[in-house]
């Protein structure tokens, strides 16, 4: 078609505004062939006509499509009101109304018009809180949308919060399939859960497998206690047709290609390219999974050798773990030998491969050990039971089961294990995987080594010792575990066990008694040895009406205003994209975590406490709910009024039951001598002078503030 000329399309527009209807499609080609001031003349006239001829479609149709000549040079309100003033429809006309001509740039706007114009009762919709809903209402009055979605029916939102957490979903998402014909589903998650895995992709994007398995969980797909055995299958789906790349590291997302990998010379050609040392890695490791080397000629190993001693070059005193891991596929593959003698040399010296054994991820540690070991088996073994204690527990692991029958490895964990202070870690493997270690005759007696554990679950520990001492804890809280142990003691070993656990005071209370309970279960000869404590009288936890007031409305702004604030914000930060590079979203999902610790905690006290009036409390002695005179070893006299645990009003002498003042006079009687601690901490004798009932003031402080309700 021939090219108009400028004359010719101004002539042109001049003509098509003379008589409505006005051709719109026409309208909007000449705008968009045109530039500069004419297109800002042009989309204005063509606005206000179709404005005046009442023809909304045509109007918005033409700020879409000129909204940044537009934006430049109408003020947004007056873009709303030409909008308004096209249509007669009260739903259309509040949507106008609440996308914010007039405080957003106008493409924004213009962007949230089009969301709300694309809901109509009945549309599918996607919110990445509450997964797919059906639109049920749109209110013009109150401009409020209600969805039902599978788990919250007739949820609410405003207009505005509709075009920041909703999306018209579309028919081929998991979602709306799994809606339509959940048969289909069910039957992908039995039979192909690999084919599930890429539907899952597809409508949700490249993900972790962690974010993966939270989706199927929220969604129902796949229950949390079934996913080891539903990933195990799909991964072994995924490997035979090579169309999703999975990462090494749960952390990293899993990414959807278009079509699996041919590996013909236009992956050669890429590969040769690559500089990243972790993406030359996976691409590697996805070809050998391909089955590709039994095929590789000379000339593609040398390619492949070349970008993974670049790779190795690129790792050297960066990156000791991916160094590692560079160098198990090196010497695996037989690509380099000299080279990979040269990786093995680098990562014993100055004891790499302990900072690599930290970083690498597990079920890779057992290539660590056998790998240094490869070219002197003999002298590298000692060196390595050399360093036993320093070992993280992933490569201690996968140490002694390398060595399992080396009689050289055994005398050196027997005598660790002799010593008084064996290694956590070495303790924590022994006594988790006893059976293994059974053969071992120079170990300690068994006792031994529990005591060792007892020992471990007592006191404050950090870093990887607070990793152990918490897995000593649930072996000990394991009823088999410890039925199976308490099979292999003597019985005097059972006692002697049985009673240095006893004398453990540093378990958590409850589950200390739990767990003697259980032992004297195993055997009920021990049951003689368990000693009874009494338990203190429990004391009750009171506070005022007032406080309690006051604590009950700062829990319901919590759970109404904050977490529903921070939900918001955490929907709102997803949109930003990629999680993991997300700070906004990290910080939100940060907030929340405080916010839902702080909500139970709160929710537990609120329960725990009771509120009280304090009427009829004698006055006989010093109790919450009385007034004390004192007077200090200074002769000044002063008076507090002591009531429950979340009273404090220092203006008025309010003190709390639980303060140290408060503890220090309690049970006393006029007259009685006790420790009165100043603000730095230090104690100086006082005594008590009178004790009385709450005045008349104390009483009116006492009661629920008005507006508040108990």
């Amino acid at each position: 078609m021939e090219k108009k000329s400028f004359e010719e399309k101004e002539a042109r527009f001049a003509e098509i505004m003379q008589q409505p209807p006005y051709p719109v499609d026409e309208i909007v080609g000449l705008l968009e062939e045109t530039t500069g001031a004419k297109k800002d003349e042009w989309a204005l006239a063509a606005l206000k006509a179709l404005s005046d001829a009442e023809d909304f479609d045509g109007a918005y149709r033409v700020v879409a499509a000129c909204k940044g000549a537009l934006g430049a040079k109408v003020r947004g309100d007056s873009i709303r009101d030409l909008l308004k003033k096209a249509t007669k429809d009260r739903l259309v006309a509040s949507f106008i109304d609440a996308v914010g001509f007039d405080v957003r740039k106008l493409s924004e706007s213009v962007g949230r018009l089009g969301i709300l114009l694309s809901f109509r009762p009945g549309t599918r919709v996607l919110n990445s809180a509450w997964g797919l809903g059906e639109i049920k209402r749109l209110d013009s009055f109150y401009r409020r949308i209600t969805v039902d979605f599978r788990t919250r029916h007739g949820h609410q939102l405003t207009f505005d919060a509709a075009c920041e957490t909703l999306a018209i979903a579309p028919d081929d998402h998991i979602l709306v399939i799994a809606k339509a014909d959940p048969d289909r589903v069910q039957k992908m998650l039995k039979d192909s859960p690999g084919e599930f895995v890429k539907e899952m992709l597809r409508s949700f994007g490249n993900m972790p497998v962690t974010r993966l398995e939270e989706l199927c969980a929220q969604h129902g797909f796949v229950k949390t206690a079934n996913w080891k055995s539903f990933w195990d299958r799909a991964r072994a789906d995924l490997r035979k047709d090579r169309v999703v790349e999975i990462p090494t590291r749960r952390a990293d997302p899993m990414v959807l290609k278009a079509a699996a990998e041919s590996y013909g010379d236009g992956w050669f050609t890429a590969f040769s390219q690559m500089t990243d040392p972790k993406s030359i890695l996976a691409a590697v490791r996805e070809f050998e999974s391909a089955g590709k080397f039994k095929e590789l000629d000379a000339d593609g190993r040398a390619k492949i050798a070349d970008r993974l001693a670049f790779a190795l070059k690129g790792a050297r005193k960066v990156d000791d773990a991916l160094y590692a891991r560079l160098a198990f596929c090196l010497s695996g593959l037989k690509l380099d030998e000299a080279l990979a003698d040269k990786a093995r040399s680098y990562l014993w010296g100055e004891e790499r491969y302990l900072d690599a054994a930290r970083n690498l991820p597990a079920r890779e540690t057992a290539n660590l050990v056998a790998f240094l070991v490869a070219d002197n088996p003999a002298d590298r073994k000692s060196r390595l039971f050399d360093v036993l204690p320093r070992m993280c527990f992933p490569f201690l692991t996968e140490t002694l089961r390398y060595f399992k029958d080396d009689e050289a490895c055994e005398e050196k964990v027997a005598a660790l294990l002799r010593d008084p202070s064996a290694p956590a870690t070495l303790v924590t493997l022994v006594l988790g995987r006893y059976d293994d270690f059974k053969h071992w005759t120079k170990l300690p007696p068994l006792v031994v080594i529990l005591t060792h554990a007892i020992a471990l679950g007592e006191g404050r520990q950090s870093g990887e010792t607070l990793r152990m001492q918490n897995v000593i804890r649930r072996l000990f809280a394991d009823q088999n575990w410890l039925k199976g142990i308490f099979g292999q003691l003597q019985p005097a070993d059972q006692a002697l066990f049985f009673e240095r656990f006893q004398a453990s005071i540093a378990w958590d209370p409850s589950t200390h008694h739990t767990i003697v309970v259980r032992m004297t279960h195993i055997v009920p000869e021990l049951a003689s040895r368990q000693v009874h404590k009494v338990e203190p009288e429990a004391v009750a936890r009171i506070t005022s009406l007032r406080s309690y007031a006051e604590r009950k409305a700062a829990y319901q702004k919590l759970i109404n205003v904050d977490m529903p604030a921070n939900a918001k914000r955490i929907e709102f930060a997803r949109s930003y994209g990629d999680l993991s590079e997300n700070a906004e979203y990290q910080y939100a999902k940060d907030e929340q975590r405080a916010l839902m610790q702080k909500q139970t905690l709160m929710q537990e006290e609120i329960e725990a406490v009771k509120p009280t009036d304090f009427a009829n409390v004698a006055a006989d002695v010093v109790r919450p709910g009385t007034m004390v005179t004192i007077v200090a070893a200074d002769g000044v006299e002063k008076t507090f009024t002591v009531l429950g645990e979340w009273d404090n009003d220092l203006d008025r002498g309010i003190i709390s039951n639980k303060t140290r003042l408060a503890q220090n006079m309690l049970g006393k009687k006029p007259g009685d001598v006790f420790d009165l601690p100043d603000a730095e901490g230090n104690v100086s004798a006082a005594t008590v002078k009178s004790v009385s009932p709450l005045s008349d003031e104390m009483r009116e402080w006492v009661r629920v503030p008005e507006g508040l309700g108990v």
